[in-house]
């Protein structure tokens, strides 16, 4: 018996951001609305309701010219975590349709309905409480179903578009930006009135039917496929518009010129190349909020209100056995908008006096706009905390020493340097298996490591300070030389310690050690300076005498 299709169900929000603005308003009271998105020193709107769009608003268009083009727009100002927030919403609600589904950012669910349609009387009829669901909702949706998820997401999207030229004379959106711009203000193009710009389709499903996947993303514009705007480009000039165009091109020859990322989505599409729909973990961040009764914008009252959140949260993870490691506090403004800084500690705690501080240091960092109506603190980052194991009256004595000798100073003070320098920044050496001498310690970030306490005891004094090797003038031989000259300096060694041989290791290729094996020693030269000398014996490089380091 051969084994059931995989169904998978695309659905797409185009106005997810302005949408999720009007349910916050009440509904739609049909006036154009636009949620406005900053691009370096350029506004762009990122979202747009139904009646901006039929205003002749475009997504990407900048702002000025959609305020000249409608002048009663509303705007409002994107945030992003709302609007992933609200995804996550909705990812929960799909859940009535199927178990299984899966995000795609920034607006878009996935679902696999494999073995659930029929729940509902099929797919179709699916699709038609879906749409319900969506008009109850006040959402737009376009939606598909295929055998994969790239031919689902095709399918959403681009199914009943017809492929479009590179570029002609008579389309304005063939122009560049600023022609494009004025023409638009004007409503000029060839002495005629401006051209009626595209509205998004109507919600609408796109069903291929089982086994007929190739067939049904074959007539889709190039762009269904997901592919960068580069690749979109170069396929355009080539005149390649629609997907059965590449479906009938070789692999190879298109991997070649276009890269690997053309091939893999074409496979992707067809179901030659799997692609799974990975669903959400369960999100139960340890977290706490305040609702303020009236907005707050003074330093002292967020501090106030960060003292409160900060024993609830560490209460609970103690409760858990569970640290802070990462610690956000977030900031919900009057205006709709969203804050936050951000604290990490070197060592994982639940102590509150060792959390406030590296967030009250990043609290100045907060604008409070017109005032703050909510504050939300959250453990990002948690790891487990050992508590003190019980102990025998003959261990209770060292047990109490050692606790006592316990010093959490230097894991704040490396909280609040990485704080202001980023924690990757701080860093500690490591002992290292060499006995090379610039490969004898290793750099690791001293918020996620021990202090060393096994440095390997040498039968000779290495200096504090190393430096690659500098050339010494002196005479080619192995002999301690009278005098020699280093960094424009003619010196001459009062005393002398050495030689100490190490060889180079035989198993790599290291290019600084190409001269072969080296005789170090430790030379007290005339004012007191001790410096760390050796001489190379040569192997693929000449021999000589050389500098390495300097002793405190």
């Amino acid at each position: 018996m051969p084994a059931p299709s995989r169904r998978i169900l695309s659905v797409w929000f185009p106005r997810l951001g302005a949408e999720r603005m009007l349910r916050a308003q009440g509904g739609d009271h049909g006036q154009p609305l636009a949620v406005v998105e900053e691009s370096g020193n350029l506004q762009t709107l990122h979202s747009l309701s139904a009646a901006a769009s039929a205003a002749g608003l475009s997504r990407g268009q900048p702002l000025r010219d959609a305020h000249a083009m409608c002048p009663e727009l509303i705007t409002r100002l994107r945030n992003p975590q709302r609007e992933a927030a609200f995804l996550t919403v909705l990812r929960r609600w799909a859940g009535k349709y199927s178990p299984w589904v899966a995000e795609v950012a920034p607006e878009s669910l996935l679902i696999d309905i494999s073995g659930c349609a029929h729940l509902f009387g099929g797919e179709a009829p699916l699709l038609e409480h879906l749409a319900t669901d969506c008009a109850r909702l006040g959402l737009t949706h376009l939606a598909g179903i295929a055998d994969t998820p790239g031919a689902a997401w095709a399918l959403a999207r681009y199914a009943g578009r017809a492929a479009e030229h590179h570029r002609t004379g008579d389309a304005v959106d063939a122009e560049a930006p600023s022609t494009r711009s004025r023409a638009a203000r004007r409503h000029w193009v060839k002495g005629g009135p401006g051209p009626a710009r595209a509205s998004e389709p109507a919600p609408t499903a796109r069903i291929a039917a089982p086994g007929q996947t190739r067939s049904a993303i074959a007539p889709l514009p190039v762009a269904a496929l997901r592919l960068d705007p580069q690749t979109l480009e170069q396929l355009a000039r080539l005149g390649l518009r629609r997907v059965e165009d590449l479906l009938n091109q070789p692999r190879a020859p298109l991997a070649r010129r276009f890269g690997r990322q053309l091939a893999l989505r074409i496979d992707q599409a067809l179901g030659h190349v799997p692609e799974p729909v990975s669903p959400a973990k369960a999100d139960r961040p340890d977290a706490v909020r305040m609702t303020l009764p009236e907005p707050i914008g003074l330093e002292s009252d967020i501090l106030a209100g960060l003292d409160r959140l900060l024993d609830r949260l560490c209460t609970t993870l103690e409760a858990k056995g569970m640290g802070i490691r990462t610690a956000r506090l977030q900031v919900y403004r009057t205006d709709g908008s969203m804050q936050w800084i951000t604290a990490g500690l070197a060592r994982p705690s639940h102590d509150p006096e060792r959390v406030r501080p590296l967030l009250a240091m990043k609290v100045p960092e907060i604008d409070a706009g017109f005032g703050i109506d909510m504050l939300r603190l959250e453990a990002v980052q948690a790891e487990p905390v050992h508590k003190v194991q019980t102990r025998g009256h003959l261990a209770a004595g060292e047990a109490v020493t050692e606790r006592l000798k316990g010093d959490y100073a230097l894991d704040d003070l490396i909280a609040r340097i990485g704080g202001r320098v980023g924690m990757e920044a701080v860093t500690r050496l490591h002992p290292a298996s060499s006995h090379i001498p610039e490969k004898g310690a290793i750099t690791l970030a001293a918020a996620w490591s021990e202090p060393a306490g096994d440095w390997p005891l040498l039968p000779l004094r290495r200096p504090l300070l190393l430096w690659r090797p500098e050339p010494v003038q002196a005479p080619d031989t192995p002999r301690r030389p009278e005098t020699f000259r280093w960094r424009g300096r003619t010196l001459r060694p009062l005393s002398a310690r050495g030689p100490e041989r190490i060889a180079p290791e035989w198993w790599l290729d290291d290019p600084e050690w190409r001269s072969g094996v080296r005789d170090y020693w430790r030379v007290t030269v005339e004012g007191g300076e001790r410096l760390w000398l050796y001489y190379a014996h040569g192997g693929t490089m000449s021999s000589g005498w050389f500098c390495q380091g300097r002793f405190a």
